[in-house]
């Protein structure tokens, strides 16, 4: 059976229409926040695999997939009337047309062993596709090619998808020569190039529209509002790396825990940090959260993180505050005091800040915070407060150490 053979309804943003089966073998799809590329992306991998072909669905980390690719796959089957044609194993996060038995298959690009083993279990695979391309490194995205191998009667492609951060990032340095900023579309023998903003999804309320369209900051207007490549001037941290510290986490034994409280469209962002002071350095080696929590899931989520350690939060949330105590969380308020935030900001500066590959949040939110401009385009001394809920967390977390008050693995004293 072929999707052509059923009678469905598939509401898609026309703009996408004429990219259902374009032959280049690589194809990108960027611009800006709510274009409704990924949804669309995931429509046409059900679609794709109901006829036949395999996928491989990515992301940098493993543990960012389940809520983003795999839910919008999910809902793309229903929102198709395909359900009682699909046998979805959460667990494992399988997707299996039962017709044809071809899957979509997810994968952390952080576990690269996962990668290289990775097999359907008819034939080989065909497709695949990486969220939010950008947080993944050029040797990830060629691992990726290398598993596109076999041989099938199904045309192969890798579909990229992303807002464009920084013009510095490989992808743009490799695969955008020859592209025009006053166009919206490119395509050669190899490849093919679609942008988008939140004007072309015609899906979107007009609070969304108004959210995108009232943004003051340069630099996020020109990313998430018109979908350009940013250009970032004046950031703020640049004494920071990203490393696996598997090895090294389980030695860790100065570990200070912070947590930032979100709202229904803010998240609530947790991050452990060891401290190392003689060397100056700080490794940021765990963290959590997601927005929409409600007050026992964000206890959960601590209680599993951090267990009876202590965890500095926002003192503007004491009701929350005192939530978590009465669920035996050891969550305290930090004394934040005048000019805190830079004052935290001075501090960090001092140290070098190591990452753990999996914090994937934390490292979007320090590669792009940065300081409000003036109207001359000079910084001044105010970052911009978008994209720091993680980086708020650290500063609770360290605030202790950051005024000076003596504290221990954990403990405060």
């Amino acid at each position: 059976m072929n999707i052509a053979d059923l009678n469905i309804n598939i509401v898609m943003n026309p703009v996408y229409i004429p990219y259902m089966d374009k032959p280049q073998f690589l194809q990108i799809f960027f611009g800006g926040s709510s274009s409704g590329k990924s949804y669309w992306i995931c429509q046409k991998i059900v679609l794709d695999n109901f006829n036949g072909a395999n996928y491989l669905v990515c992301r940098n980390v493993a543990k960012t997939i389940r809520k983003s690719v795999f839910n919008e796959i999910k809902k793309a089957i229903s929102a198709m009337g395909l359900n009682k044609y699909y046998r979805i194993n959460s667990t494992d996060m399988e997707i299996t047309c039962k017709l044809n038995n071809k899957q979509i298959l997810f994968v952390g690009l952080d576990d690269p062993e996962k990668v290289k083993s990775i097999t359907p279990i008819n034939g080989v695979i065909e497709r695949a596709f990486i969220e939010e391309a950008t947080e993944v490194t050029k040797a990830a995205l060629l691992q990726i090619k290398k598993r596109l191998r076999g041989r099938s009667q199904i045309s192969k492609h890798i579909y990229l998808a992303f807002n464009p951060i920084l013009k510095s990032h490989y992808i743009y340095k490799d695969y955008f020569k020859y592209w025009q900023d006053d166009k919206t579309s490119y395509e050669d023998q190899d490849i093919c190039i679609l942008k988008t903003t939140y004007k072309d999804n015609l899906f979107l309320t007009a609070e969304d529209r108004k959210l995108l369209e009232d943004e003051t900051d340069q630099y996020f207007y020109e990313v998430y509002t018109l979908g350009n490549w940013g250009v970032l001037g004046h950031v703020i941290f640049k004494n920071w790396r990203v490393t696996d510290l598997s090895a090294e986490k389980r030695h860790f034994d100065h570990i200070f825990n912070g947590l930032d409280f979100g709202y229904s469209s803010d998240p609530n962002a947790l991050i452990r940090c060891h401290l190392d002071r003689k060397r100056k350095k700080i490794y940021v080696f765990a963290e959590d959260g997601q927005a929409g929590m409600n007050d026992f899931e964000l206890a959960a989520m601590c209680r599993k993180n951090c267990g009876e350690q202590y965890i500095g939060c926002d003192c503007a949330e004491p009701k929350t505050i005192d939530f978590l105590k009465e669920e035996n969380i050891n969550a305290y308020g930090v004394q934040k005091g005048a000019d805190s935030i830079n004052r935290g900001i001075r501090w960090l500066q001092g140290y070098e800040i190591i990452i753990d590959v999996t914090c994937q949040n934390f490292k979007n939110e320090i590669e792009q915070y940065h300081w409000r401009e003036d109207k001359n385009g000079e910084p001044t001394r105010t970052p911009v407060d978008k994209f720091n809920h993680w980086l708020d967390a650290l500063r609770y977390a360290l605030e202790d150490e950051i005024n000076d008050v003596r504290a221990t693995a954990g403990v405060r004293i």
